[in-house]
């Protein structure tokens, strides 16, 4: 094994503190007391490894090694370091460490590579303060213009730029990444689900990614007095959501070939025990491998919620995120592949049921995304786990291909 398992696990434990919910999971939000701890923790470890440090006018940490190829493209490696609220330590930080372990190997054995070696930490893959997700990776891909952030807020009303500005991070920089500055992108990631557990695999080499799209519904209604107002005059906002919310996984069913639909967070205003409600804000989140399937299911659930307008009940839906699925370059793949092949690690080709800043620098670049074993195939919560060994040997199959893909061609 060609890894530090005794620094990849300091660098697990390191992370895990930064959390605002200890003993009850990671909670890291996008520019929070959390991110800027982590942040300043990346940021010390990337200089440790040699690498010049920068972030852009996103808060994406970039560590750079430099090429003998003067201005020559970038090899990156990384993820994202925010969490879901309650989540566990290793979705984003995984992969994030992936690349400080790699950048650590390149420094211990003296490569000097020919094309640059790039280490990434991205913000806001989940959407868990802004909503959407993937913002970080969509800003370096040139899909947020500096308006669009401006836009984007949180639970509070707090914007993108205002939240940058509160940990010292500067929203006027770039964010966009020119295409042409990179050779290629390595991810790491862990499998959230249970397949290389159960069939004591190593290593899953991704092929394709799911497609998603994420709604968000607001319905609007009349409040009320909960005592004083007759059950037939009412235009109670939250009935209707929670009608519409009960037609959604029916609508996936149908749909089917593994076409998903969740509700996984909503609003309801002005949200007391004894008023009706006459505002509800809901997130509809919906899956599947093929694109006629997302477009059928948004027709449908817009279809559905047409039907429980009425005169006291009024209802908007906008798209926050739209990601094709993704067929991941071929010649990445086969390199994985292969290094696995020469290392002796077990692998299995893979599709991926969750999205990832991969899906979307695919479109800017060549990627490559491999998974690692989840234990009992758990994810976003605190019982979320992977083995070191197993992350070692994740993080040895993307050194061998880091170390391919910056020798000159």
């Amino acid at each position: 094994m060609k890894s530090n398992q005794e620094r990849i696990e300091k660098h697990i434990k390191a992370l895990s503190q930064y959390t605002a919910t200890p003993n009850e999971g990671t909670t890291r939000l996008t520019y929070s007391e959390q991110d800027l701890q982590a942040r300043d923790y990346i940021k010390s470890q990337m200089k440790a490894y040699g690498l010049e440090v920068r972030e852009d006018g996103l808060g994406n940490i970039f560590g750079k090694l430099e090429g003998e190829k003067k201005g020559a493209p970038s090899v990156i490696v990384g993820s994202h370091f925010d969490s879901v609220p309650h989540g566990g330590d290793y979705d984003g930080p995984a992969g994030v460490i992936a690349g400080l372990e790699i950048a650590a190997l390149f420094q211990e054995n003296q490569v000097k590579p020919a094309y640059p070696l790039e280490i990434i930490a991205m913000v806001e893959e989940e959407g868990s303060r802004f909503g959407g997700g993937l913002m970080g990776s969509r800003g370096i891909a040139g899909y947020l213009q500096k308006e669009d952030l401006e836009q984007l807020k949180d639970k509070d009303g707090i914007s993108v730029p205002e939240a940058m500005k509160q940990i010292g991070l500067d929203p006027s920089l770039e964010v966009k990444r020119d295409p042409e500055t990179i050779r290629a992108f390595l991810e790491m990631h862990i499998e959230q689900g249970p397949i290389l557990e159960e069939k004591q695999l190593s290593v899953g080499v991704v092929e394709s990614i799911v497609g998603l799209t994420q709604l968000e519904v607001t319905i609007s209604g009349k409040a009320g007095h909960a005592g004083t107002t007759p059950m037939d005059r009412r235009s109670d906002a939250l009935v209707a959501a929670a009608n519409i919310i009960g037609k959604l996984p029916q609508i996936a069913i149908e749909e089917g070939e593994g076409t998903v639909t969740t509700v996984g967070r909503h609003q309801v205003f002005p949200n007391g025990a004894n008023v009706i409600p006459d505002k509800v804000v809901f997130s509809v989140d919906i899956r599947s491998s093929k694109e006629t399937h997302i477009k059928n299911v948004v027709q449908k659930v817009k279809d559905v919620i047409r039907t429980y307008e009425s005169e006291g009940i009024q209802a908007t839906v906008e798209q926050s995120l739209y990601m094709q699925p993704k067929e991941l370059n071929q010649d990445i793949r086969s390199q994985l592949k292969t290094s696995a092949e020469q290392l002796g690690i077990s692998y299995t080709n893979m599709h991926s049921g969750a999205g990832h800043d991969a899906m979307v620098l695919s479109d800017i670049t060549d990627v490559g995304l491999i998974f690692v074993p989840s234990k009992d195939g758990l994810s976003h919560c605190p019982e979320e786990w992977t083995a070191i060994h197993e992350l070692a040997a994740g993080i040895d199959v993307l050194y061998e291909t880091a170390l391919k893909l910056t020798r000159k061609s």
